[in-house]
């Protein structure tokens, strides 16, 4: 019997931001297929080549390699107007485009009275806000999951309006229950009305792109030997089930996620590529065990120019955290780790690395599901720095003596091979293991 083709995965291993965009990029010439299977444009994959710098948040990374189709799955939620403005952004013939990214028909479409119902929901809560990336992410997700949502494909409903007002005046209703209106808030640094009304237009120009029936579309592919890579956002931290809820994202960033968001039956699924920073960053509230909040924290963030690429924000940045990064390996099953952003520590002479936590005076090599923060303390060793500039090695085998031991101290811990070091934000400066 022939074997069937698989899909391979890759996914981030922390809290989101470890150079995803980057990875899929590079990696792309090997696979005629990229699939984003579920999040939206609260991500934001950074991509650097040619000395030009994009920031894709829900088209797929591999957008710019002619030849490539890009799909944009089921569990995916799209926002027309930051898509439209990410359209006006690429610098790719449209023709190109339109022959080479899909959408599916499946995706559900975040509305002007999501972005309205999640600030609301944000500044209703105080000192206690969960740090939401304020897109509409959550409210679409619950929507959908009410079975109130709206689907790209419904858009062709002659009836469509109508139904958008059911749903728009619903929204309203609860943004009224909060104490807020639709004047208490700017979205997109615009008014609710004015930005309802570029949502249409950049919803009627998708509706000219090839919407798709995305899991019959990808499965067929793979039946007649395309080579698929399904790309997830944010990180396996910020998972809706797994991850420190609830400072979480509002889907399976996991790998199981790519089966749910794409179509794709367990059995389809080859190799996962799991890829994670030479240290820890979080955007937003939630626990983080690693965190700096002195000068090696301070030259972490800016070393690694370390600001949210949708938010703008300074993003929190401590230690690699090897406990944390088992645990996603483990949920995974992550056959091949990638490492990014090794030449941030190359100006440290010296740099701490997780190994477990003490809680209640015992030592734990897991997060709880549930725990007091401030009784938890990460266990430290120290580890000392390669100092040294990395642009000019061509091979992993070349680097420092100091950097192979750190890569090994991670491989015996996690158990799992490092086959790709980053050493910058260009796609030329990736070394693979030979």
């Amino acid at each position: 019997m022939k074997q069937a083709n698989k899909a391979d995965v890759l996914l981030g291993l922390q809290w989101g931001d470890e150079g995803k965009g980057k990875i899929v990029d590079v990696l792309t010439p090997n696979y005629q297929l990229i699939a984003r299977f579920q999040g939206g444009p609260n991500a934001g994959h950074t991509l650097e080549f040619e000395n030009r710098k994009y920031v894709l948040h829900t088209i797929p990374s591999g957008i710019f390699h002619a030849g490539s189709k890009n799909l944009i799955g089921s569990g995916v939620v799209i926002d027309p107007y930051i898509f439209s403005q990410e359209l006006d952004h690429l610098d790719i013939d449209q023709e190109q485009l339109r022959q080479s990214l899909l959408i599916s028909a499946r995706a559900h479409l975040i509305t002007p009275g999501h972005r309205l119902l999640d600030a609301a929901n944000e500044a209703s809560k105080g000192l206690k806000k969960i740090g939401s990336t304020l897109k509409g992410i959550g409210p679409t997700y619950t929507d959908k999951i009410a079975r109130s949502g709206l689907r790209l494909g419904d858009s062709s409903h002659p009836d469509f309006e109508n139904i958008y007002q059911q749903l728009k005046e619903s929204h309203l209703r609860l943004v009224k229950g909060l104490g807020y209106s639709k004047d208490d808030f700017k979205i997109e640094c615009m008014p609710f009305d004015e930005y309802e009304k570029q949502w249409f237009e950049g919803l009627h120009r998708i509706q000219q792109l090839q919407l798709v029936e995305s899991e019959v579309y990808i499965n067929q592919a793979l039946d007649s030997g395309v080579k698929v890579l399904a790309e997830g956002a944010q990180g396996t931290l910020l998972d809706i089930d797994f991850g420190s809820y609830p400072f979480v994202t509002s889907s399976n960033t996991i790998a199981a996620g790519a089966c749910t968001g794409l179509g794709l039956a367990p059995t389809r699924i080859g190799e996962v590529f799991g890829i994670f920073k030479a240290y820890c960053t979080r955007v937003g509230s939630g626990p983080f065990p690693t965190e700096l909040f002195d000068a090696d924290g301070e030259n972490l963030r800016k070393s690694g120019n370390e600001f949210g690429s949708t938010t703008g924000r300074p993003r929190r940045c401590g230690w690699l955290d090897l406990p944390a990064l088992k645990y996603s390996v483990m949920l995974n099953g992550v056959s091949q780790l990638i490492m990014t952003k090794v030449d941030v520590l190359s100006e440290m002479k010296q740099f701490k690395v997780c190994v477990g936590y003490n809680y209640n005076g015992k030592l734990v090599e897991f997060l709880p599901s549930s725990y007091e923060p401030e009784k938890l303390k990460p266990v430290l060793i120290d580890f000392k720095g390669w100092h040294c500039d990395l642009a000019s090695f061509k091979s992993i085998e070349e680097l420092p003596a100091e950097l192979h031991a750190y890569l090994r101290l991670i491989e015996d811990f996690v158990k799992v091979p490092i086959e790709i070091v980053s050493t910058g934000p260009d796609r030329t400066q990736t070394l693979f293991r030979k």
